[in-house]
């Protein structure tokens, strides 16, 4: 076969095969295995070497006359499958688009932010520490006995070099203390661990917020002033509190205080055990052996402290009425809370 022949019947077969085509990566195929570096014209065109100059030129031609018809006959049926996919009428191109799913904040994440903006907006600082701390920063310092119950395994997870997961974030007062003289006014939220049971109201994984003050002269009416304007502010105004007499290593005199359940406004649930009330925080003056502890002179300074679960907060505020709500991560509930 002449390569005359060779080149007719090339072309025959390249248009057919264009021409049926179903696809863009078909016709790409097609495109390499006719016109490509490797492909068949470009094979015959090297045996063009041993033939005179009038039929290089004749066979060259044709070639590449060849070449630019398959070429732009494969643009063309391009174009007109492009064509057939956007006039489809099994999809109308009309309809609007799925909107992009956004993530938002986490309820706990939430309540935290809006609880640490009121404390600011009254004059705290923010502080952080380490979740993983030292029995002296989370027990010796704060006036916790050797005997206390607290440091019993029972309710503090300790790891193997005899570290504590933080049962609070009342050590970062003392890392505050020790770096500050007073007046030392701040928060510390973070995450905290404590070996408790879980149920509606007790997670062994939770967010608390401690705040303290140090100056001279500080009452107990300043801590009460404080507290029920934090939760004016983040319930709502009359929102019906109580203090209650309670005892904590770090404070004296101490107190709890309660809030009237709102999920069952004080008739009683699951969640206040019944109760009508349930306990938000518990606080007091700073132990002058705390003070002793850091250097501070407990002549002369006066203090209070407090400290708070987040998501005891989240509960009353959002009405929710199982803590374990919280951690389960289903979207259902999640997204709730926008």
């Amino acid at each position: 076969m002449s390569i005359i022949e060779q080149l007719q019947r090339i072309e025959n077969e390249a248009r057919n095969k264009v021409s049926s085509a179903k696809s863009v990566e078909e016709l790409e195929k097609l495109r390499v295995a006719y016109l490509g570096k490797k492909g068949e014209l470009t094979t015959i065109l090297r045996g063009l070497k041993s033939l005179s100059p009038e039929e290089k030129k004749e066979i060259g031609g044709k070639a590449n006359k060849f070449k630019s018809e398959i070429d732009s006959q494969i643009k063309d049926k391009k174009e007109q499958l492009a064509d057939n996919v956007s006039t489809d009428p099994s999809f109308d191109y009309t309809l609007p688009g799925r909107p992009r799913r956004q993530g938002h904040r986490h309820l706990i994440t939430i309540t935290m932010d809006e609880v640490t903006d009121i404390f600011q907006r009254m004059g705290f600082e923010i502080a952080a520490g380490p979740e993983i701390e030292s029995d002296y920063y989370n027990f010796e310092a704060l006036n916790f006995p050797p005997d206390h119950p607290a440091r019993d395994e029972q309710d503090t997870f300790y790891t193997e070099g005899g570290m504590v997961l933080r049962t609070h974030t009342s050590g970062i007062q003392i890392r505050e203390f020790e770096k500050r003289k007073p007046p030392v006014k701040i928060i510390a939220p973070g995450r905290v661990y404590r070996n408790e049971a879980v149920d509606a109201g007790h997670f062994c994984v939770f967010h608390q917020v401690e705040g303290f003050y140090a100056d001279s002269d500080v009452t107990f009416g300043d801590l009460k002033g404080v507290l029920e304007a934090f939760c004016y502010e983040l319930f709502e105004e009359g929102v019906k509190l109580k203090f209650r007499p309670s005892f904590f290593p770090f404070t004296e005199p101490s107190a709890e205080v309660d809030v009237q359940c709102v999920l069952c406004g004080g008739k009683g649930c699951s969640l206040c055990k019944y109760e009508g009330w349930l306990e938000i925080l518990g606080c007091g003056m700073i132990d002058p052996e705390v003070f002793k502890a850091v250097g501070y002179d407990p002549e002369k300074t006066t203090g209070y402290a407090f400290g708070m679960g987040i998501e005891r907060l989240a509960l009353l505020k959002y009405r929710v009425n199982d803590i374990r709500l919280l951690y389960e991560n289903d979207t259902r509930f999640i997204k709730q809370f926008r």
